[in-house]
């Protein structure tokens, strides 16, 4: 339990800090790092009096060699590198003078391209009660090739195929295996995007809202099923915020509670369901060797998958009532 505390505790004090000072791009990367760094440098002090083994369990199907080689500084480094430019980028990116440049009036303003959706833009309106008066629904697209985060992301792989002396072929081959491999998941989140467009414009996700609002203060407990619900049908924390973040900060305005709790609510209660996440338990089984002990791990995970959400939805409806302070 000791190497416990320390990942757990490094991992939840490196998020706080990276969230609230840097911005909401970097704190699973920064806090992984931090994570990492930390329970290296603990273990090189403290050892377990019991070492784990997979034949404990009697899993003696699982068959895998750990090399035991020794690396250098340098060689440790330089496989280090790219998730180090990748933090640094994205981390600029992130900053308010550099975001302040491409806000409007900024000196960068001009290169960020919005395209007014035709048939679309404003010919929506928003009713109460969901906002306080009618008011036109923009739908713009804001196309903002340099200032979005993923720009920074490609500035960081070009930095590390210099960096790393990749030839241009291996590097064009890389791109080319990576986009392959997630060519399914790419096709999965657009039309899950596609759908939470739909949703918002055609006031469904309203419509849900308002429904769920009867359940009064109750809903605050629920609050992170709904994301729970949403990882485990999308396998995507990403997806599950694209479906129902709108419809959360709608039901929040509704009860008369801080949308950005139930909708803080939503991506929490969506990391509890990742570990039942069909998609998940796929790559965590056959990254141990575990190929068709999916439906065994699912069980295994599925209460305390339940038991954490519960958890998380005691206190959402703390700090919806109680702790009113914590919310910013």
């Amino acid at each position: 339990w000791p190497a416990v505390v320390v990942a757990g505790g490094s991992f939840a004090i490196a998020q706080y800090l990276s969230s609230n000072f840097i911005g909401p791009e970097l704190p699973d990367i920064i806090s992984s790092l931090v994570s990492l760094l930390c329970l290296t440098l603990f273990l090189k002090r403290w050892q377990p009096v019991r070492v784990f083994r997979f034949g404990d369990l009697g899993a003696s199907q699982v068959d895998m060699t750990l090399a035991h080689t020794g690396y250098t500084a340098g060689q440790v480094l330089r496989a280090w590198t790219p998730f180090l430019f990748l933090t640094a980028t994205v981390t600029l990116w992130s900053i308010p003078p550099f975001k302040a440049l491409f806000a409007s009036g900024g000196a960068l303003y001009e290169w960020v391209i919005n395209i007014p959706v035709p048939y679309l833009d404003k010919l929506v309106a928003r009713m109460p009660p969901v906002v306080s008066e009618a008011t036109a629904y923009a739908a713009v697209f804001k196309f903002d090739w340099f200032s979005a985060t993923g720009t920074a992301i490609l500035f960081a792989a070009l930095l590390s195929i210099v960096w790393l002396k990749m030839k241009p072929s291996d590097a064009i081959s890389t791109f080319g295996s990576t986009l392959k491999e997630l060519a399914l998941p790419i096709y999965s989140i657009g039309m899950v995007l596609a759908f939470a467009f739909i949703s918002n414009y055609s006031g469904l996700s309203s419509t849900l809202a308002l429904a769920l609002a009867h359940t009064g203060h109750a809903f605050t407990f629920f609050s992170p099923f709904l994301g729970w619900l949403g990882v485990f049908l999308t396998g995507s924390d990403t997806s599950s915020n694209a479906l129902f973040a709108a419809l959360q900060a709608t039901a929040a305005q509704q009860i008369g509670v801080s949308d950005l709790l139930l909708v803080a609510a939503n991506t929490t209660g969506g990391v509890t369901g990742k570990m039942i996440s069909p998609q998940s338990i796929a790559i965590a089984c056959a990254a141990v060797g575990l190929v068709g002990k999916e439906s065994d791990l699912f069980r295994f995970t599925v209460k305390h998958s339940l038991i954490f959400t519960c958890m998380v939805g005691v206190i959402t409806t703390l700090q919806a009532y109680v702790l009113t302070w914590m919310i910013p």
